[in-house]
């Protein structure tokens, strides 16, 4: 009776599962220690990577502290509509592109009032979207084509 060996397809499937598994574990031990940043200006962010994150986002809270954000995280490039339903404060919001390059800004976005909600569009993909207080941007001079550096931030996708 001959032994087998586990192909080196199990192997290398066994590996990429242990892999994301360590990556998720490291972002979800590290929670709140993630980090966006750009000249010497950097914001604590919570990171969005699941749906339900994602939809969730910054919703019913009353509060951002100062120099913090959320990051929403997509596997992929695309235009991500964003709106402000049941967000209490305003916000800026930089759409970033893979290359960690923004490419959209849309600043002071107020609460959605209690009839309407519209959602902001950019015009450029994105694979991320940072979510910081109102008046952030402009304090740091962010603008389209700057090149944000992330720390402690894991590539899950």
């Amino acid at each position: 009776m001959a032994i087998r060996t586990p192909s080196i397809r199990i192997v290398s499937g066994v590996f990429l599962v242990l892999s994301l598994a360590s990556s998720l574990s490291a972002y979800t031990e590290n929670k709140g220690s993630h980090k966006v940043c750009f000249n010497g200006y950097c914001f604590r962010v919570e990171l969005a990577i699941t749906e339900s994150e994602r939809e969730k986002g910054l919703m019913f809270r009353d509060h951002l502290a100062l120099n913090n954000g959320m990051l929403f995280v997509y596997k992929h490039e695309n235009i991500y509509p964003f709106w402000m339903k049941n967000t209490k404060i305003p916000l800026d919001m930089i759409w970033i592109n893979g290359q960690r390059q923004v490419v959209f800004i849309e600043e002071n976005v107020s609460p959605c009032g209690s009839d309407e909600c519209v959602p902001v569009y950019p015009d450029k993909r994105a694979k991320y979207v940072l979510e910081i207080n109102s008046g952030s941007a402009r304090k740091i001079g962010l603008k389209p084509g700057d090149k944000l550096s992330f720390y402690n931030i894991p590539q899950l996708f």
